[in-house]
């Protein structure tokens, strides 16, 4: 158990912060739909989102700074970048993003969210196993260069 506990414990940090948020402010702490009002919503109601997205940013910066978290590497803007459009393009395909479903969405038993966190769970595990098991990116290269010469050659 002692493992988890650090999981646990931002678990509950989570679960608290949404609820405060949802009792505090009346809104549901959806990621995607709170940076989407900032970007398309009126400056008198957008307020309580540019708190929110810099108290997620920030405090994640904090406590990253205070406590001294080992660095970890990230991939290739490469990979980064469509990741990001594809992430983006699920949240709008799927109405909400897993801190909305999965968080608020269930808390509140809503079926739409369970399906939805069904989805991104199948779609995260069936992403994971595919690009564990695939060849590495130099392979793919020499396959397509192979084919492209083979197709020249006829």
């Amino acid at each position: 158990m002692e493992a988890y506990s650090e999981s646990l414990k931002g678990g509950v940090l989570i679960g608290v912060a949404s609820w405060i948020l949802l009792a505090g402010v009346g809104r549901i702490s959806g990621i995607s739909s709170i940076t989407s009002g900032v970007l398309t919503s009126q400056r008198q109601t957008s307020f309580w989102r540019w708190a929110f997205l810099l108290g997620l940013v920030g405090g994640g910066a904090l406590f990253t700074w205070m406590l001294g978290v080992p660095h970890v590497e990230t991939r290739s803007s490469l990979m980064l970048v469509p990741a990001g459009f594809l992430v983006g393009f699920g949240t709008v395909l799927g109405s909400g993003c897993t801190s909305g479903h999965g968080v608020c969405g269930l808390g509140r038993r809503s079926q739409r969210s369970l399906v939805a966190v069904l989805i991104f769970m199948v779609t995260g595990i069936f992403t994971v196993l595919m690009v564990s098991h695939m060849p590495p990116a130099e392979w793919w290269g020499s396959v397509l260069l192979e084919g492209l010469q083979w197709l020249f050659r006829r």
